[in-house]
């Protein structure tokens, strides 16, 4: 791996950058390391598509296998090859723990890296009440030096950030928005309905992608964009626009794809479909994470085919 490298350069503001489509970058490896011929083709690849910003090591990165030191690399090299491609991609760092103590630390050393800011899930396992997550991310919010985006996924985390806790957090000056992964439209309405000026709401339910939009969400933060990847950014774009229709039938284009990544655990069936197309040298993930199944890999097979078949037909 080639050494970090630094930025004297800060963003415009992630509250300015923090809506269209995200990406939740995957973390290609090879032969249980960090691939740096295979980032950096990704990098390069997806600074010249649609896309608003990168997500560096949250979920879809495997960020909770990673250790600070590949932290600090992948961040380095992703904003280095952005750079190279003549294209400022707004970086944030995915970041979780349920350790108030030791996630200071990690925001202490990752001050001074090259990002714009982090995006934080809910402290997992230990289900506090939310008045300790109201305090577990203001104190986060208050020792970050760079802006923080929360991430709500209670599937996950085991505990639902709650609408009064999301607004109260909402008012931090360090909190500019979130990643709604709650899965509850009721909820995702009311936040949207109710958020302070400037709070930024960007679904990262994959499949809810255009009722999120429809409900007026921000953007999103989408592995299934890794794929088709303008499709899902004119979606966006023909809605701000006026035009349902034509979103509408741009997303039954790709609403298949985005069940048919996550048949298994993400992101494994995305890491099979980009080592087929070779954005990647291999599909390998690090444990808990296994390769997808002979069977789904059937699957997969079968619409890279399909879809090669209708790009052919095309053009």
């Amino acid at each position: 791996m080639t050494a970090p490298v630094s930025s004297d350069a800060q963003s415009p503001g992630l509250r300015t950058h923090l809506r269209g489509l995200w990406l939740p970058l995957v973390t290609p490896f090879r032969d249980g390391l960090v691939d740096e011929v295979s980032l950096r083709r990704l990098v390069r690849h997806y600074a010249a598509l649609p896309i608003d910003g990168l997500i560096l090591a949250a979920t879809s990165g495997e960020g909770l296998t990673l250790g600070l030191l590949e932290l600090e690399w992948i961040v380095a090299a992703a904003r280095e090859t952005s750079a190279e491609a003549r294209r400022y991609l707004p970086i944030c760092l995915g970041l979780a723990g349920s350790d108030t103590r030791a996630m200071c630390h990690i925001l202490d050393e990752t001050a001074g890296w090259p990002i714009d800011g982090y995006l934080i899930s809910s402290p997992s396992y230990s289900r506090p009440s939310q008045r300790g997550l109201l305090r577990h991310f203001t104190v986060l919010a208050d020792h970050a030096s760079w802006p923080i985006a929360l991430y709500n996924i209670p599937y996950r985390a085991a505990v639902n950030l709650e609408t009064e806790t999301l607004l109260e957090l909402a008012c931090h000056p360090n909190i500019v928005g979130m990643k709604d992964c709650g899965a509850n439209r009721v909820q995702s309405i009311e936040l949207l309905r109710r958020r302070p000026a400037g709070f930024r709401i960007l679904t990262g339910e994959d499949a809810l992608y255009l009722e999120a939009l429809c409900d007026g969400a921000d953007g999103a933060i989408l592995l299934s964009a890794h794929i088709e990847t303008a499709t899902f950014a004119a979606i966006g774009k023909l809605l701000r626009e006026g035009n349902h229709d034509g979103a509408r039938a741009q997303w039954d284009r790709v609403s298949g794809l985005t069940r048919l990544l996550f048949a298994e655990p993400s992101p494994a069936p995305a890491k099979y479909w980009l080592a087929r197309i070779g954005l990647i040298e291999s599909a390998e993930v690090r444990l808990p994470m296994v390769e997808v199944s002979r069977e789904l890999a059937t699957r997969l097979e079968a619409e890279i085919a399909r879809r090669n078949a209708v790009l052919t037909a095309a053009g």
